[in-house]
């Protein structure tokens, strides 16, 4: 599929899949895109001839061969770049900090933090021999990174605070330059631990999952009580303190809130302006998201959608991860290939220093690649990571939204079919709509930006 095309909130859009190029058209276009392949001029006008007048048509076909030689329409196919046979470089870790919790949310893929193993703490020594792993591996490239994991990884602070005193050591030393970022339920953010991350520039991935009940309904701490005013107080005091820069604020929704715009908008009504919500990835529960529930789910991003779009316009608009979208400079074609470099330019560092692909496959245990200590043992396993790109996988060939969701998430793939070259449907279904708002937002902030 090299076009595709849709109506959203009164826009009539046309997507050039290969190269990206996002055209707002009018009706007559978009119904001229249902026959027109780029070389059958005769047939769309004998098949438009009852609709519209023929010059028309004509002049229309004539813009849309213009538009075809500068290659954004029906642009050339891509193909893997050179790089996909080089060894890969390491890129980034996320060092699982700790293999526990404070919370119990009933969704966590973590098993409430410890893994399917036993709980812990990863010691210093093997936070440092991380940070040694990536630069041995990371070749002459020069920015790496590092996502403090868990579990809850403020439980383990002293290896936190270890750790960033190497790294800080190691880029003099090395010429490396790190990015750090904490993932945290955000319960242990006193103004201590508040202010030792802002000193050291560490970026937050901060968890909530918008209204209060929907809140404490899935991630209540270890005796059933909700955390949510716990954790809105202290979120709030840490986004406050770096003035509302460098942090996500990330829920989940369930089959128990379908109507999850209404929590996004109830976390910005709050003061947020960094929001992500995901979709909870599980099976066999009554929270799983299935099938059935998909045409609810495509409104609640609509309805976001439109509401974001107007909050942006009157200018006390917010940020959604899902709908920040360049519709002029997307990723190099590495990147759109092959999305998060999970197993192969990205890996996860257990507490014991073992290897994963990623933080998800962790405790699946024939993913285990190695150590941090003898490098990755399962020589062949990051080549076919490598290999799981859009191009390769029969579902993704043809898919319009290929390049942009980069054949989706490995572990959600393996969960539900045991097979990381098999995208998971629901999530693929979501990703969609997704993007079909965000090229809609982007387009309708373009007008606006022009007409202002």
């Amino acid at each position: 599929m090299n076009i595709h095309k849709f109506y959203l909130n009164g826009l009539y859009i046309l997507l050039d899949v290969n190269s990206g190029a996002v055209h707002v058209v009018d009706k007559l276009v978009f119904d001229i895109m249902d026959v027109f392949d780029g070389s059958n001029d005769d047939k769309v006008v004998e098949a438009l001839s009852e609709q519209y007048d023929k010059a028309e048509v004509v002049e229309v076909l004539a813009e849309l061969h213009e538009l075809m030689a500068n290659e954004e329409l029906f642009a050339p196919t891509l193909d893997v770049p050179p790089t996909f046979s080089d060894k890969p470089l390491v890129k980034s870790l996320c060092l699982h900090i700790a293999h526990d919790c404070n919370l119990r949310c009933n969704y966590c893929f973590a098993g409430t933090g410890d893994f399917g193993h036993t709980r812990g703490f990863m010691p210093k020594e093997i936070g440092e021999r991380a940070v040694d792993f990536i630069i041995e591996n990371s070749g002459k490239r020069r920015n790496c990174e590092l996502d403090f994991f868990g579990g809850e990884p403020l439980m383990n602070m002293d290896t936190v605070k270890h750790v960033v005193e190497y790294v800080r050591r190691r880029e003099v030393e090395t010429g490396k330059v790190f990015k750090l970022t904490l993932t945290t339920n955000g319960v242990l953010l006193d103004d201590k631990t508040i202010q030792y991350l802002n000193d050291n520039n560490i970026s937050l991935v901060l968890s909530m999952d918008g209204r209060r009940e929907v809140h404490d309904n899935m991630r209540p701490y270890a005796d059933g009580s909700g955390s949510f005013d716990d954790v809105a107080a202290n979120v709030r005091k840490a986004i406050k303190s770096r003035n509302d820069q460098n942090y996500y604020l990330r829920g989940t929704f369930t089959a128990h809130n379908l109507d999850f715009a209404e929590d996004v908008l109830a976390m910005a009504d709050l003061g947020f302006s960094q929001l992500s919500v995901e979709p909870v990835v599980a099976k066999d529960c009554d929270y799983a998201l299935e099938d059935e529930h998909l045409p609810i789910l495509f409104d609640q991003y609509e309805k976001l959608a439109v509401e974001y779009l107007e909050r942006k316009l009157r200018g006390n608009g917010f940020d959604f991860f899902h709908f920040n979208l360049d519709i002029n400079n997307g990723p190099c074609v590495a990147k759109r290939l092959s999305g998060c470099g999970a197993g192969h330019e990205y890996f996860a560092v257990t507490p014991e220093g073992h290897l994963y692909p990623c933080h998800q496959f962790v405790g699946r245990e024939e993913y285990l690649l190695g150590t941090i200590y003898e490098g990755v043992t399962k020589h062949e396993m990051p080549e076919r990571f490598r290999k799981a790109h859009v191009l390769n996988k029969p579902e993704c060939r043809d898919c319009w939204a290929r390049f942009y969701c980069s054949g989706g998430c490995h572990a959600n793939a393996q969960l539900f079919n045991d097979n990381i070259d098999q995208p998971y449907k629901v999530g693929c279904e979501l990703q969609k709509k997704r993007l079909e708002c965000a090229l809609m937002i982007q387009a309708k902030l373009a007008l606006a930006k022009n007409e202002g």
